[in-house]
């Protein structure tokens, strides 16, 4: 696994951000334990799916706050409701996505070293690039991304 610097800016309250999938905001920041924690509010857009990724730097914890969450999570697909939650282990390759007609709103808690460029990509349906593709690790979980966006296609 390349290690990526984590040399780019910390987060700040009220940073924001829209991609193509949807938009996060980030709503606290700090350390505890001497360890960056930043949590951000995610909108995850009906009929979208973030990228297949993994962090080296830094765990995440997932909260649905509003919706259905569909989280690939190291070869498992996950289905979360609102009020359910979901841990992402360091190095775990994991996504989210939203298959439901209505925003899904996540709230994510990142613990570690919580920086934008800590991202292993390994398959993006929006053509962003990837630079893990093909690793044997993550068969299983690019098998079910490629299932996620053919379900996404089919409700299009």
């Amino acid at each position: 696994m390349t290690n990526k610097p984590t040399s780019g800016p910390a987060y700040a309250i009220g940073d924001t951000d829209t991609r193509p999938w949807g938009s996060y905001t980030v709503v606290a920041v700090g350390k505890n334990e001497g360890e960056e924690y930043c949590e951000k509010e995610i909108i995850v857009n009906p009929g979208h799916i973030l990228s297949l990724q993994s962090h080296e730097h830094r765990r995440e914890h997932w909260m649905v706050k509003q919706g259905v969450l569909t989280v690939v999570l190291d070869g498992k697909r996950l289905e979360l409701k609102k009020g359910e939650e979901v841990r992402i282990p360091l190095r775990a390759i994991h996504c989210m996505a939203n298959l439901g007609k209505d925003s899904c709103i996540v709230r994510e808690i990142q613990a570690g070293v919580c920086r934008e460029d800590d991202i292993a990509r390994y398959m993006d349906a929006y053509g962003r690039g990837t630079d893990q593709a093909g690793a044997p690790r993550a068969e299983s979980s690019l098998a079910l991304y490629e299932q996620i966006l053919t379900e996404l296609r089919k409700k299009a």
